[in-house]
């Protein structure tokens, strides 16, 4: 129980922590390929972007002249994802409710989605500025919550109560 417990407590700063490399791994990764330099970790930066995103050259941003590792919309989650981590991380546990939460994720991916319908109907050809502005509610709402559900839950699992 006292290892669950520890582990419980580095939760929220583990998911930030890693949320944060990532980002810096994003933003790493052409400096390096551009440089000709860490060429392993900067192939693994590349492989592991293209697993969750389509990486068209088209939708990604230039860095230090090279493309980044995922496009636009998928940057605009990342950057903002870090940023929501950290603040959550900053202001400590809040009690909302699981209401109020999904709330705040529809109201914050209502952007992306309507950016993504205007493009799929063809209604709109969007830009990888409006890509990347319009996911920036999400991914700042969902690390937001997730570290603050965890550090909840870890502050229940010490107090005793459910939370």
């Amino acid at each position: 129980m006292v290892d669950r417990l520890k582990l419980m407590r580095l939760l929220p700063a583990t998911m930030t922590a890693i949320a944060v490399i990532w980002l810096v791994a994003l933003f790493a990764a052409p400096t390096a390929l551009s440089q000709r330099r860490f060429p392993v970790a900067t192939v693994l930066v590349y492989e592991a972007g293209s697993h969750i995103c389509h990486q068209r050259r088209e939708r990604s941003f230039q860095w230090a002249g090279v493309q980044m590792p995922v496009c636009g919309r998928c940057l605009g989650l990342y950057v903002a994802g870090a940023l929501g981590a950290i603040a959550s991380l900053v202001m400590g546990a809040r009690r909302s409710g699981s209401l109020t939460a999904r709330r705040a994720l529809t109201i914050a991916a209502v952007p992306m989605l309507l950016s993504l319908a205007l493009e799929w109907t063809g209604t709109a050809a969007g830009s990888n500025v409006s890509r990347f502005l319009s996911s920036l509610p999400l991914g700042a709402t969902l690390a937001f919550v997730l570290v603050n559900v965890s550090t909840l839950s870890t502050v229940s699992a010490l107090s005793g109560k459910p939370g």
